[in-house]
């Protein structure tokens, strides 16, 4: 098993060398059951999904000729770090929890006050957490939280449209406040990696990283390109630079950011969501061919796309849900024979 594992993470190092001009590499996503929603009252039962999922994972290494690393994941929302900074945090029936903003002009955020890391009671609960996950399963990878960018954790904490106001009307206002969240974000971080090793899964898609930083980059959308370079795209190079590289996700409609995407320093791996439309995979296959791996599919196959490429100097993920687990043995060993000599 360790030499299996061993095998797939030097395809992930090899498909992220900046000498690797082409090449796939292989998810098999399986079923793992009904996740329990992140409440505090799931914590026992999160914490017996994800080893659960982590026993599938290691059984598949046997009969899926994938790339996937079994891992365990704390499994967070987005409103982890928000509530930290004062956020009250809602909980839906049957959906994800979500932090409820509590600034709406610059006067009230320079009153925010910055958190203890180490006395923050959402942070102390993610890293419990994590502590008994690690304790039963110690030989695991370890998923990421849910990485909001500094940003957008600003975002979630100001109301969203007075932010954008602000931007306009006293932008060094929501400066200092994205200041205050890359500051605490990398507080976390560095205590995260020092606890759980530089190596882990990010939190979506759940690819691997050698080391660096995954995030969410979603606010963009509602965003200029100026606005991007000049509220996000410097803590982003910071944080990057900080940890070695950096994994994106962004589901916004994200066509005329994807310029500064390219600008993120050390980018190794790019999610976005582009809503089943096959132009949008088409261009941005094309567009960031040379910049890093990419992993764009929603539920579906990449080679429902990828298939239509005349390029194929691309890195890529290639995605397939299983339906049993002998369609993923059987499929695991098309997909690798077809993708993975590019």
């Amino acid at each position: 098993m360790d030499n299996i594992i061993k095998i797939r993470k030097q395809r992930w190092l090899d498909l992220y060398s900046d000498s690797q001009k082409s090449g796939a590499v292989i998810f098999i996503n399986q079923d793992y059951g009904p996740r329990p929603l992140p409440y505090p009252e799931n914590k026992a039962k999160r914490i017996d999904y994800t080893l659960n999922a982590y026993k599938i994972q290691m059984d598949s290494l046997e009969y899926i000729d994938e790339d996937k690393i079994p891992f365990v994941s704390p499994y967070t929302g987005t409103e982890i770090f928000a509530n930290a900074f004062g956020c009250k945090v809602h909980y839906p029936e049957n959906d994800m929890p979500f932090a409820l903003p509590f600034v709406h002009s610059p006067a009230e955020a320079a009153k925010i006050k910055y958190p203890d890391l180490k006395n923050s009671p959402p942070v102390a609960e993610i890293f419990d957490t994590a502590d008994k996950l690690r304790n039963a399963a110690p030989d695991a990878l370890m998923q990421l939280p849910d990485i909001q960018s500094p940003l957008d954790i600003a975002a979630l904490i100001w109301n969203k449209e007075d932010l954008f106001a602000a931007m306009y009307e006293d932008p060094e206002a929501v400066k200092e406040l994205v200041a205050m969240t890359e500051k605490f974000l990398t507080e976390f971080l560095d205590l995260w990696f020092e606890r759980y090793g530089a190596e882990f899964i990010a939190h979506y898609p759940e690819y691997y990283m050698p080391k660096g930083i995954t995030f969410s980059e979603d606010e963009v959308g509602a965003i200029s390109p100026d606005m991007f370079e000049e509220f996000s795209l410097p803590s982003l190079n910071r944080l990057s630079d900080r940890y070695g590289s950096a994994g994106m996700h962004c589901c916004a409609d994200s066509l005329h950011q994807w310029g500064n995407f390219k600008k993120i320093n050390n980018l190794k791996a790019l999610n976005l969501v582009l809503t089943h439309n096959p132009d949008k995979f088409t261009k941005a296959y094309k567009y960031f061919e040379d910049i890093c791996v990419q992993t764009h599919s929603e539920n579906i196959s990449d080679e429902l796309y990828f298939d239509k490429q005349n390029n194929k100097n691309i890195r890529v993920v290639i995605n397939y849900w299983a339906a049993d687990k002998n369609d993923a043995a059987e499929k695991s060993k098309i997909l690798r024979e077809k993708y993975c000599n590019l």
